[in-house]
């Protein structure tokens, strides 16, 4: 009776070791109701049996109405699922696996670039210029292929020149036709900045060398053979004053070695515009010019067609 008093007594003035009991007795209760709630029909030991006879089929817990009736198949297979979750299984038994997830894989070595219809690729390259488009080839394989496509150059030279060659086909591809396109059309252009400085020396390197080059100006004179028409334009440098050009409408035709430009170009008098064709001939790796032809067009003429 003393010892009990003495412990009633040293609970009494011990709080903390009160609260401790308190709150062990309390999670032992909560686990009890946890374990008592969950849905077991069936003992471990009763299942042990079961396995072993091979006879006694499982109730299922659930209260749903398939196809089972209610039971469980009593086959090897059911029987040795069970076995495995009796020796410690369980978890994989429990665990849900995740339903497979069939994905259409992009075949091995094919981009999403190259998966793309050819018109949209030759879409989405048009809106490049011509450097962009050359820079694009110098990055990969994949661009490389890309860019050079055929369908997308002839777009470009559409669009930086003329939509009047669409029924032409190039003996080389678009991609060359362009570049040699562009260097008459820049080599053209210093004809008139030749023009432009009145350099004698730079226009007699310009015309080739030949007595079949031909040159009529634009006062109707016509010149025939390569001394000839290097005098002609030293005489037209003495005379005039420094000219500055406008040139418009350029239209340009390459073949092997030869092209031509035609244009109109516009100055700063009361003359109009002028009707300009320029021929060129592909010697010793570069262009020459061999032919040029200047005439006056009339005002309404010029109107009337543009």
């Amino acid at each position: 009776m003393e010892i009990s008093s003495n412990f009633t007594i040293a609970l009494l003035f011990q709080p903390s070791l009160v609260a401790a009991t308190v709150t062990v007795v309390c999670f032992l209760l909560a686990v009890f109701a946890v374990v008592r709630s969950l849905p077991f029909p069936y003992s471990l030991e009763k299942l042990r049996t079961s396995i072993e006879t091979g006879k006694t089929s499982v109730r299922k817990s659930c209260d749903c109405s398939c196809s089972c009736n209610g039971r469980v198949g009593n086959s090897e297979s059911d029987s040795a699922s069970a076995a495995a979750y009796l020796n410690g299984g369980g978890k994989e038994m429990l665990e849900m696996k995740p339903a497979a997830v069939v994905l259409s894989e992009r075949p091995r070595g094919v981009s999403m670039m190259e998966e793309l219809v050819p018109e949209i690729t030759t879409h989405a390259l048009s809106y490049l210029d011509y450097p962009s488009l050359c820079r694009l080839s110098m990055t990969n394989s994949l661009m490389r292929k890309a860019a050079n496509d055929d369908n997308a150059w002839k777009a470009l030279y559409h669009k930086d020149f003329t939509l009047e060659q669409d029924s032409v086909t190039p003996v080389n591809g678009w991609k060359s036709y362009y570049a040699a396109t562009r260097a008459i059309v820049n080599i053209n252009a210093e004809f008139f900045n030749i023009i432009r400085e009145r350099s004698l020396p730079a226009m007699s390197r310009f015309w080739l060398n030949a007595d079949y080059v031909k040159c009529i100006h634009a006062s109707g004179e016509f010149f025939s053979g390569y001394n000839a028409v290097i005098q002609s334009w030293q005489f037209c440098f003495n005379w005039e004053q420094g000219i500055n050009f406008q040139v418009r409408d350029v239209r340009a035709r390459i073949l092997t070695d030869m092209a031509w430009v035609t244009m109109k170009s516009y100055v700063d008098i009361d003359t109009g515009p002028f009707n300009m064709t320029n021929v060129f001939e592909f010697q010793s790796g570069r262009w020459y010019m061999v032919h040029h032809h200047s005439s006056v067009m009339n005002a309404e003429v010029d109107q009337q067609h543009g």
